[in-house]
């Protein structure tokens, strides 16, 4: 594909690359589940159990990427085939399955690359502003634009989380807690800068926050389309500003 969003999202990818080699900083890796810098998305465990094979080019996984949330969207999870991703996606069933193992550990590795594209979205914007919730409104932001690219993963993202027991529980356990702590330290930062309520449980701020940048982005998407970007922006960082004392 040769889309704006298609291009967005293949530069995003490369950050995320960049800043895995150049190495993560300590303090967006408060959550035990992350890895350290330089570990390739590849290593991760599908939902099987075993080892994921080592990870092909990026523009192979993205085109996988992209026509699985395509379909998934469409008709969820469980309703799509391999042979529906591998012919979407422009390659062979037995390139999926060499590559792969399973439909499943398909889908876990794809979960993977969704949220490495939205963290290297994140990390990308680290430093630009000083004031600290600034660079909040600038991460919701970001989060926002990438659940705007890409409006399934998000879906998916929802509807398969809290699923108890789920097929992917221990993927999104571990992507979860990725994304959390990059949240984590966020408030990290303005706590540093600004008196907040020590009465609310730091967990259950970060919880709130990331759920609210889905459920809000998703309901913008869904029903209230007339809502502008920044509106949703807004409406999530009140969680940020009821935690600041005036």
């Amino acid at each position: 594909m040769s889309t704006p969003e298609a291009a967005r999202a293949r530069a995003a990818t490369a950050e995320a690359a960049d800043v895995r080699a150049a190495g993560v900083r300590a303090a967006g890796v408060r959550a035990a589940g992350v890895r350290a810098a330089g570990v390739r998305a590849a290593g991760v465990t599908g939902a099987t159990g075993k080892k994921l094979r080592p990870e092909r080019t990026n523009a192979t996984k993205q085109r996988l990427f992209e026509a699985s949330m395509e379909l998934i969207g469409e008709r969820g999870a469980a309703g799509v085939t391999v042979d529906e991703i591998a012919a979407a996606a422009g390659v062979s069933k037995g390139t999926v399955y060499y590559n792969f193992g399973s439909k499943s550990d398909l889908i876990a590795q794809l979960l993977r690359h969704g949220v490495d594209i939205m963290l290297g979205r994140l990390q990308a914007i680290e430093g630009q502003v000083a004031d600290p919730l600034d660079a909040m409104t600038n991460m919701v932001e970001q989060a926002m634009e990438f659940m705007d690219d890409y409006p399934s993963f998000a879906r998916l993202w929802v509807s398969e989380n809290w699923r108890a027991p789920g097929e992917w529980s221990a993927v999104f356990a571990e992507l979860r807690g990725e994304l959390l702590a990059v949240i984590g330290s966020a408030v990290d930062h303005v706590a540093g800068d600004y008196p907040v309520d020590q009465s609310i449980a730091r967990g259950s701020l970060e919880a709130a926050i990331l759920g609210a940048i889905f459920v809000v982005g998703l309901d913008r998407q869904t029903y209230n389309p007339e809502r502008t970007r920044g509106q949703s922006v807004a409406a999530v960082m009140t969680i940020m500003h009821g935690y600041v004392i005036k």
